[in-house]
Order: C-alpha cells, then sequence, then structure tokens
C-alpha cells in the first residue's frame, strides 16, 4: 500500500513525465506533419461520406429486405438520389440563381441608402455631441479604417490562395466521396464485427452494445436534422414570400441551413434577412421578426419534439457552452459537429463507467462467497 508520501512522488513523477514528452514532440512536430496533412485531406471526404452513410442505410437496409443484393441496392439508391438532386436543382436552382443574381446587382443601391442613413445620422445633434466626447475619437477611427484595408490589401494573395485550396479541397470531396460511401454502405455491418477483435471476448456484448447506441443516436440525429431543417427553411420562404420580402427563397434557405447549429444558428440566419428587411423599412424587419419567431415555435413545440425526440438528452447550457468553444477553435464546422460529438463520446464514457461498475460487483460478490 502507498502511503501519501509515496502518492505525492508517483503524481509528480507522472505529471513529469508527461510535460517531458510534450516537450519532446514539439521538438519533433516535424515528424508529425504529414499525419497532419493525411488526415486534414480526408477529412471532409470521410465526414461528408460518414453523413450520407447514416441518412442512406436505412433505405439500403430497406431494400435488402426486399432479397435484393446489397450492391444492387447500393446502386439503386445513388440512382434515386442522384434523380433527387437533378429534381431539386432544375425546380429551385433557376429562381435562386436569379435572386442570388439580384441581390449582387442591388448591393450598390444597398450600399447608398446606408450611406445616406449614416449621413442623416451624423448631421444630428446627438451624433455631433458623441464625437466631441473622449469615448472614441475620429482620428482612432479613421486609423483603425486605414490598418484594416492595409491589412486585407497585404492579405489579398494569401485569400486568393486560401479560396483555390477551398475550391480544390470541394473539388476533391465532390470525386472520393461516392467511392468512400459506396464501400461504407456495402462493408459498414462488418464495422462492429472488426472493432470486437480488439477486445478481449467477455467485452464483445457490451463494445458490441455502445456502437449499436452510437450508429442509434447519430442516424436519429441526422435524419431529425434534415427533417427540421427542410422545415424551417421551407416555411421561412413562404412566410418571407407571403410579407413582401425580396429574395424570399434565397433568405429562405439561409434560414434553413443556419438551423442545424442549435441555438445560435436561427439568430445567424435572421440577421440577412433584418438587413435586406431595413432597406425597405423598419415595420419589415418587425415582420421578418414575427415570421421567425412563428416559424422557431412551430419547430420548437411540434417538429423537433416529434422528430429528433430527447435523443442527446443534453442541457442547453452544456450545448451552449459546446457552440462557443466549438466555434472558437473550427468555426461553422465546430459548431455543426459539436453536439452529435459531444453526445458519442457521452454515450461512450455512460457505457465504460457502467462497465467498470459491473465488473466491481462481480468481484464483490465474488468475495462475498463463501
Amino acid at each position: 500500500m502507498f502511503n501519501k508520501h509515496s502518492k505525492v512522488i508517483f503524481w509528480t513523477v507522472e505529471m513529469l513525465a508527461i510535460a517531458l514528452l510534450i516537450f519532446v514532440l514539439t521538438k519533433i512536430s516535424f515528424i508529425f506533419e504529414p499525419v497532419v496533412t493525411l488526415f486534414t485531406t480526408l477529412f471532409f471526404p470521410v465526414l461528408v461520406a460518414g453523413f450520407l452513410f447514416f441518412l442512406l442505410s436505412p433505405f439500403v437496409d430497406f431494400l435488402g429486405k426486399f432479397k435484393i443484393p446489397k450492391v444492387l441496392g447500393i446502386l439503386l439508391t445513388y440512382i434515386l438520389l442522384t434523380g433527387l438532386i437533378v429534381l431539386l436543382v432544375t425546380s429551385v436552382g433557376p429562381p435562386l440563381v436569379s435572386q442570388v443574381k439580384a441581390l449582387f446587382a442591388q448591393l450598390p443601391d444597398y450600399i447608398g441608402n446606408w450611406r445616406r442613413s449614416f449621413d442623416q445620422l451624423a448631421a444630428t445633434r446627438g451624433f455631433k455631441w458623441l464625437l466631441h466626447q473622449n469615448i472614441y475619437s475620429i482620428d482612432k477611427i479613421q486609423q483603425s479604417l486605414l490598418s484594416m484595408v492595409k491589412y486585407y490589401t497585404s492579405h489579398a494573395g494569401s485569400g486568393l490562395s486560401t479560396f483555390f485550396g477551398v475550391v480544390v479541397n470541394v473539388a476533391l470531396t465532390v470525386v472520393t466521396v461516392p467511392f468512400i460511401l459506396f464501400y461504407m454502405l456495402k462493408d459498414g455491418n462488418r464495422l462492429p464485427q472488426a472493432v470486437t477483435r480488439f477486445f478481449p471476448h467477455q467485452y464483445h456484448h457490451e463494445v458490441n452494445t455502445i456502437l449499436l447506441d452510437l450508429s442509434t443516436t447519430l442516424s436519429s440525429y441526422i435524419h431529425g436534422l434534415i427533417i427540421v431543417a427542410t422545415f424551417v427553411g421551407v416555411n421561412s420562404s413562404i412566410g418571407f414570400a407571403l410579407i413582401g420580402l425580396p429574395y424570399s427563397l434565397l433568405l429562405g434557405l439561409i434560414v434553413g441551413v443556419t438551423n442545424i447549429i442549435p441555438y445560435m444558428g436561427p439568430i445567424i440566419g435572421t440577421v440577412p434577412a433584418l438587413i435586406v428587411a431595413l432597406m425597405d423599412s423598419p415595420f419589415k424587419a418587425l415582420l421578418v421578426l414575427l415570421v421567425i419567431v412563428i416559424v422557431q415555435q412551430l419547430d420548437g413545440h411540434l417538429i423537433s419534439p416529434l422528430v429528433m425526440g430527447k435523443r442527446m438528452n443534453t442541457h442547453p447550457l452544456t450545448i451552449i457552452v459546446l457552440l462557443l468553444v466549438s466555434g472558437k477553435w473550427l468555426g461553422p464546422i465546430g459548431m455543426i459537429l459539436a453536439v452529435p460529438s459531444y453526445a458519442m463520446i457521452k454515450a461512450i464514457v455512460l457505457h465504460i463507467v457502467r462497465l467498470i461498475r459491473l465488473r466491481r460487483k462481480s468481484k464483490d460478490d465474488t468475495l462475498l462467497k463463501p
């Protein structure tokens, strides 16, 4: 048995060993650069393929119930998915493209309206009084604007290279995702067996339970996410059209896409619609807020409880903290992945804790036996 003094020495040595290991790894970081490059290259294709796998695997399994071979079922799924995408592009694409073009054509007028509104504000007594206070001088504002212009001008080249890098990554994702998804759908049922081989035989049942729980949680979350986002986007577009908001289809699509980010998504998606509405009148902006509130109330009290249920079982404060941290580290992608990743980690930890408790209980029962 260790006494308190020996435990302190033990943990001190452990912490020093970990610190030394981290220091050594920072000095040989160049060794891990190929691994990091490989991971960043495969991350988005695997992520998209995994999303589509959980979305389409129930349909492939449904076709399998009719004795359709899995490869043929995957090909039929691909054909139906392609047909659905073509239908959406041909029906929604032309009006969406025309609204995007109209919005960009209207941007100079919007900027002019904002400039005139600012000039009117600058002519008021309150604004002039504010300028003579020592809160933030005009010189500081000019210096900030000049430094901002210099920064973006000097980083224009790097921004262009980043843009081309994004284009290349998107093209790589589009090309590789169908192949990755095909093998995921074809051999995905073998994954639990492959994973359980790395564990002792007595843990196989528990590992299979964990994998099944994770698969069910992710599948239900992704399906619910698609249904809820579609509901919010379609009804927001209809509401915007009813109040006479320009670019209703485009702005509704933005609201629907951003709605996949819990809590903060609806706020982010409302901002473009509010900006466009304010170009018309403050009353139109109030109507936009009314539409958003009605759609979100219908979603929160009717659609999400029926579709999503309580699968995530996560406190709202926990979700907000996850979104703030993940958004700071990984941006929008991190905010989208934060909640399901937390749910998976939580499920794994809970299963491990339950397994440890069962082992301790079995040991105690064995010791108590005469």
